[in-house]
């Protein structure tokens, strides 16, 4: 997803980039020129090999997550298919955005025509959107299985998880369109696919919507679930050194028996079985469990590892996407006033398709559900 405007003379003759509210504006006169044209043959052939490797590596990562969900039955959860939604979303930029942006980056032109730039930047500005989107709805699910666990486990249906993703690429939707109508009145000749637009408010209301309003929804949602976390692992840690856990359980059975156990109440008066051999009736004792003291164990530190996971989600997004959508936002205001270089500019768009790799790596690989169904899956295909 990108955003830009028209290019401005820079200082010692740079190619510079100057924002006007515009996804994938590149509106430099033909006498100012296109920093590519300076670039050696072998810098684009590198460049291209990079971006396309980016490409494939984000296409099978997505597509492998959506293939483990699809053929694994113990996958088959609410939680998982938002999983399998971000998966089928990032595939999708993946497809349509990354590798004719690969183009574009390289060449610095726009030679596919009308048709094909309208269903390019509708799909950059969706596909996009909606990705961090996901990323809000998964930890809106999150926070809800966690805060309200026993409540919510009634309503975290499959019906409901479709009904967010259905959310999410209506609002992506109704960010990506209005561009499309203003840039179909301003059409006039293809040399560079932009939407080319001065409504200041919708810059503000696409990039709110698309990233600044989800960032502050992510930070607030993870920290009330670390806090939730944090508070579960205090909870679940012995609180002194050498307690032991216990469990009281009420038992009947002959003093012959060879469990090892400490009575803590005084026995109940004999009485004769049918044999003539002596029951100890009704007598509670008090078994030390050293298994629930490692199911405890086990358990927080699940709980540690999702709360490192959580970190690791929010800052990979944050530093993926943060700086696009701070110059996206900031150069269409300060306009002549600011000057950026378009290589730069171009690094900072494909950091943030990055996070369409980084995506199914984080979610997966910090699930064992889905590391071991992804084994599974490698080793049918291998075998096949």
């Amino acid at each position: 997803m990108e955003q830009a405007a028209p290019c401005q003379p820079a200082p010692d003759n740079l190619k510079v980039l100057q924002t006007n509210d515009s996804y994938h504006d590149r509106n430099c006169s033909a006498a100012e020129g296109i920093y590519q044209d300076a670039t050696p043959l072998s810098w684009k052939i590198v460049l291209t090999i990079i971006l396309a490797l980016i490409t494939l590596a984000t296409m099978l990562s997505n597509a492998f997550v959506i293939a483990t969900v699809y053929q694994t039955r113990k996958l088959h959860t609410p939680a998982n298919y938002l999983i399998a939604s971000l998966a089928v979303t990032d595939l999708l930029v993946s497809i349509l955005v990354m590798p004719i942006s690969t183009m574009y980056t390289v060449t610095g032109k726009w030679t596919l025509g009308q048709i094909v730039c309208d269903v390019w930047l509708s799909s950059d500005i969706t596909c996009c959107t909606a990705s961090i989107l996901h990323l809000c709805v998964i930890a809106l699910d999150r926070y809800w299985a966690i805060t309200d666990a026993v409540e919510y486990s009634t309503k975290r249906t499959p019906k409901r998880a479709a009904g967010m993703i259905a959310l999410v690429w209506v609002f992506s939707i109704s960010i990506s369109m209005p561009p499309l109508f203003w840039r179909q009145a301003k059409a006039e000749e293809v040399s560079d696919c932009v939407v080319n637009t001065d409504h200041i408010l919708y810059t503000v209301y696409s990039t709110v919507g698309a990233f600044y309003f989800p960032t502050l929804l992510l930070i607030a949602l993870y920290g009330r679930i670390y806090v939730e976390a944090r508070s579960r692992i205090l909870k679940q840690s012995p609180t002194k050194t050498g307690k032991r856990l216990t469990r009281a359980h009420l038992i009947t059975d002959s003093p012959g028996s060879s469990s090892s156990v400490t009575s803590i109440n005084s026995k109940a008066p004999e009485a004769s079985s049918p044999i003539g051999s002596p029951v100890y009736m009704n007598q509670v004792k008090v078994k030390i469990s050293d298994a629930l003291l490692e199911k405890k164990k086990l358990t927080a530190a699940r709980e540690r590892k999702a709360t490192k996971t959580l970190g690791i989600i929010l800052g990979a997004f944050i530093v993926c996407w943060l700086p696009f959508f701070i110059i996206t936002l900031v150069l269409p205001i300060c306009k002549d006033a600011c000057w950026f270089h378009m290589a730069i500019f171009d690094f900072f768009t494909w950091l943030g398709y990055l996070n369409s790799l980084i995506n199914p790596i984080i979610y997966t690989m910090s699930n064992e559900d889905f590391k071991q169904a992804f084994h599974k899956l490698m080793r049918f295909r291998c075998t096949s």
